[in-house]
């Protein structure tokens, strides 16, 4: 098992384990400055690998800020881990989900985050918006990171298979593969708002947890992926109210 890193922006690192077992990459993003950021901690088991990988770009003990999307074992297992070898960080995650679990399972208590909060790691500004239940997830939210206009989008594009670390292909059609097998989204009247919000973003770069670094057309991208959301969702309100066929 290998870590690897990669640059995807200016001071933003794609730290990536690939699992065979799960046929899944794992990333944890670094946003690198005078205090530095990570999104993402892993699974406690990946800790030894990903910290390392992490140590060759700067000391643990400079970590500042621990951070994720939601609750799940992949973005927040070894946050203790974390908070052990970096004793001036602090877990920041959103409002609802530091009252609801953070608060009892973080080693140091957390500090919440409302939607629109920045973190400044120095040159880099890093803005938490809340997603509650997009992909899954009431606590569930993402980063933007402001100035290299990329965004850190959590379980948006997981796609299982390996994958170079950047891309400009397509990426909305593997997702979409990756939801008929797992079927991870929560389906409500609000996804497709959600993500339409996050493409008025204009993002450059799109930086998903389980697929390569985006670096096509990320506004039109995610309103694709809004779009196919929402017809999922419309079909199976239908199914629901008895007016279509039931999906496989």
């Amino acid at each position: 098992m290998e870590t690897e890193i990669t640059e995807i922006a200016p001071d933003v690192y794609r730290v990536s384990t690939f699992l065979d077992a799960a046929n899944l990459t794992m990333n944890q993003f670094l946003v690198d400055g005078d205090e530095p950021l990570l999104f993402h901690t892993g699974y406690r088991a990946l800790f030894p690998s990903v910290s390392e990988a992490i140590a060759r770009l700067i000391p643990l003990d400079r970590l500042r800020w621990i951070t994720f999307g939601h609750v799940e074992a992949d973005e927040c297992g070894s946050m203790n881990s974390w908070l052990e070898v970096a004793p001036a960080a602090e877990v920041a995650h959103g409002a609802m989900g530091c009252f609801v679990q953070v608060a009892d399972l973080a080693d140091r208590p957390p500090h919440p985050l409302q939607d629109g909060d920045v973190l400044a790691t120095g040159r880099r500004r890093v803005r938490h918006i809340d997603t509650p239940h997009v992909p899954h997830g009431w606590d569930a939210g993402l980063m933007f990171e402001e100035t290299t206009s990329t965004l850190l989008c959590g379980d948006l594009f997981t796609a299982f298979g390996r994958y170079p670390a950047r891309t400009t292909s397509e990426i909305v059609g593997p997702a979409l593969q990756a939801e008929d097998l797992g079927r991870a989204t929560c389906l409500t009247p609000e996804l497709g708002p959600t993500i339409r919000a996050l493409a008025d973003l204009h993002p450059s770069t799109l930086a998903p947890m389980h697929a390569p670094a985006y670096e096509g057309d990320c506004a039109a991208t995610l309103e694709e992926l809004a779009a196919a959301y929402e017809e999922r969702f419309a079909a199976e309100a239908d199914v629901r109210r008895g007016r279509g066929p039931k999906s496989d």
